[in-house]
């Protein structure tokens, strides 16, 4: 998982430290995707080793996928509204950041084949969704209503953090040089970055507010409810009995 999220971030933050066309931007994206279905079955294969995924934990992402799959095209293109993320928050609190990483990805890859949303912005897609179940996998401890809380505040910063990931893909290309905001090779770090959130804050910053509110209200309002039925679930997948060794009998004696 940790190469994984290296790979990610190296695909978003490469326009930082490499200029376009230095090692085939072009094909970088179908590189990117090929790399990460690999990457992803090593996190699940890892997992399962581990005894982190079993085959009712793969049941439930095959579930939790379908579903975040049918819930993006009821709010994606309207004002920013996305429906999909704050499953993906809470799966990722329950079941682990291994659980929400791989959640994330075949989210985003499922409702691509539904959606025919197929191009080269769907790796980065990918990869900004799985940073979003990891990092909920790894928030600190909570409970009750200060557990729902938290979730809620990171459901809404992450709708801000995806948006911030995904214009990484396409900020290198989408503007003319003399602008500002545009990406410009060979400026230093603190200027490149500059022109980076003067570009965020101008061109995205009303649409990730849309769904930093979306989040923040379904975590707030269905977070109770969906957090008992992941954690009933998930005590009901242990299907495995812990197995108990008995002392042999005395010498002497009969095995009852």
């Amino acid at each position: 998982m940790a190469l994984a999220a290296f790979l990610g971030l190296v695909a978003f933050f490469w326009p930082f430290v490499v200029a376009p066309g230095t090692f085939g931007s072009n094909y970088a994206p179908p590189l990117i995707f090929g790399v990460l279905l690999v990457l992803v079955l090593c996190v699940v294969l890892s997992e399962i080793a581990e005894g982190g995924i079993d085959s009712k934990a793969l049941a439930m992402l095959g579930v939790l996928s379908a579903v975040n799959a049918a819930l993006r095209p009821l709010g994606a293109g309207t004002a920013g509204i996305e429906t999909v993320f704050f499953v993906l928050v809470l799966a990722g609190r329950v079941y682990g950041p291994g659980f929400g990483f791989v959640l994330g990805c075949t989210s985003l890859f499922a409702s691509a084949l539904i959606t025919g949303g197929v191009g080269p912005w769907m790796p980065y897609q990918m990869f900004g969704c799985a940073f979003v179940g990891m990092l909920a996998g790894l928030l600190p401890r909570a409970t009750g209503r200060r557990e729902v809380l938290l979730l809620a505040c990171y459901g809404s910063l992450s709708g801000y953090l995806f948006g911030f990931l995904l214009n990484l893909s396409f900020w290198p290309f989408s503007l003319d040089p003399n602008s500002s905001i545009a990406y410009l090779p060979g400026l230093p770090f603190t200027e490149q970055w500059h022109r980076y959130l003067a570009f965020d804050l101008a061109t995205s910053l009303g649409w990730d507010t849309g769904r930093a509110v979306t989040n923040f209200v379904c975590v707030l309002l269905a977070g109770p409810a969906v957090l008992t039925t992941f954690r009933r679930a998930a005590r009901k997948a242990r299907f495995r009995a812990p197995v108990r060794f008995a002392p042999p009998p005395a010498s002497g004696t009969e095995p009852r």
